[in-house]
């Protein structure tokens, strides 16, 4: 099912495409979109343009295994722009273009139960965790670890949502 939407705010843009077979309509891929521009406005930036997509699992496997080096299919993957490049934002010009983020329904609906608790959360979950990729918090030492979930906690709760903790076994 193919959907597609763009939410503005100031000069703020995030285009959002639903490239998988899942059945994501506009409604819950505008509720992303919202996320996403939510999440980049509370984290301070003003002016940009992001694209968001959903896509299929031999999609995002083969993304995941060209850019980071493992097997198979994930939930999120983020690609910010370089930034050692030029700065294309102007008063006249078009906003800079701060990155793609893909992330995989059917992936996030799965491990929605043990992660984040429902697939709504799990969704809000991975949209925030793309963003702050972009904008360049990592999660690769324990110290960025720390620093990325706080700011995930700090966008969830806002949002509505708890952040997952591990769900115990046999829930």
């Amino acid at each position: 099912m193919s959907a597609a939407v763009s939410v503005t705010s100031g000069g703020l843009v995030v285009h959002a495409d639903n490239d998988s077979s899942s059945a994501f309509g506009a409604d819950q891929l505008d509720a992303l979109a919202e996320i996403a521009l939510s999440t980049l406005k509370h984290e301070g930036v003003r002016n940009g343009e992001l694209y968001f997509a959903l896509i299929d699992p031999a999609d995002i496997a083969e993304l995941n295994v060209a850019h980071m080096g493992h097997d198979g299919p994930t939930d999120v993957l983020s690609f910010p722009m370089d930034a050692d490049e030029p700065d294309v934002e102007t008063a006249d010009g078009p906003p800079r273009h701060l990155g793609d983020i893909v992330v995989c329904p059917e992936v996030a609906i799965k491990q929605a139960p043990s992660h984040a608790g429902t697939v709504e959360a799990e969704f809000a979950l991975l949209t925030v965790h793309g963003v702050l990729h972009i904008l360049g918090h990592d999660h690769a030492e324990p110290a960025e670890t720390v620093v990325m979930q706080e700011r995930e906690r700090v966008h969830l709760r806002r949002l509505g949502f708890g952040h997952p903790e591990p769900v115990p076994e046999g829930r």
